[in-house]
């Protein structure tokens, strides 16, 4: 993921042209925007995915579309550079996999099949990745709550894969702030999944 937070290799004008497209609700401009940002989208679906692709069956490209399909939908970007724009995209693929999972789940609830353990101890209890995704998703909307920056500390830096110099810059803060930050989202974190 440490491609993720570098600038692009298309010229910038073009691409501050595209993002104020975007925010003013241009399609073509979204879709150019998605284009010239398409690998680093992957790159951000991809590592998204690795962790619970078994649950949602998704392959990266149907995440990346979906995304796009939604961002779409959504109208103007309130977006200021790419940097923000991929983490509102990658806000919006958390999104997308969290609704996958909680349709995984209800049908396997209730979605007429019947899945068979040998040992129901052993199941009972070992977490299910799919409760730990909706568990994680909960506990950064608890943190939102608390501080919205640590959210986007999150984000950046655990689903987009930027460095603390890049998510300073694009939070407009010091990196002593980022660490500081990150520092106070993992504790909560921790003590929110896995309460004593």
């Amino acid at each position: 993921m440490g491609g993720v937070g570098r600038r692009s290799s298309e010229p910038m004008p073009e691409l501050a042209s595209l993002l104020e497209g975007a925010r003013q609700g241009d399609r073509e401009a979204l879709g150019g925007l998605v284009s010239v940002l398409y690998a680093e989208f992957r790159q951000i679906a991809h590592a998204r995915l690795r962790r619970i692709a078994p649950m949602t069956l998704v392959e990266t490209t149907v995440l990346v579309n979906e995304t796009y399909l939604r961002l779409v939908r959504t109208g103007e970007l309130a977006v200021s550079d790419r940097t923000h724009f991929l983490a509102y995209a990658a806000r919006v693929m958390r999104s997308i996999i969290v609704d996958l999972v909680r349709e995984r789940m209800a049908e396997r609830r209730g979605g007429g099949r019947n899945e068979v353990t040998l040992d129901t101890a052993i199941a009972d209890s070992v977490p299910s990745p799919a409760s730990e995704i909706i568990a994680v998703n909960e506990a950064l909307e608890s943190l939102a709550a608390i501080d919205p920056r640590l959210v986007q500390v999150v984000e950046l830096r655990y689903f987009v894969g930027l460095t603390e110099p890049e998510i300073a810059g694009a939070l407009g803060m010091s990196e002593r702030t980022v660490r500081r930050l990150w520092e106070k989202a993992r504790v909560l974190l921790r003590a929110t999944l896995r309460p004593d």
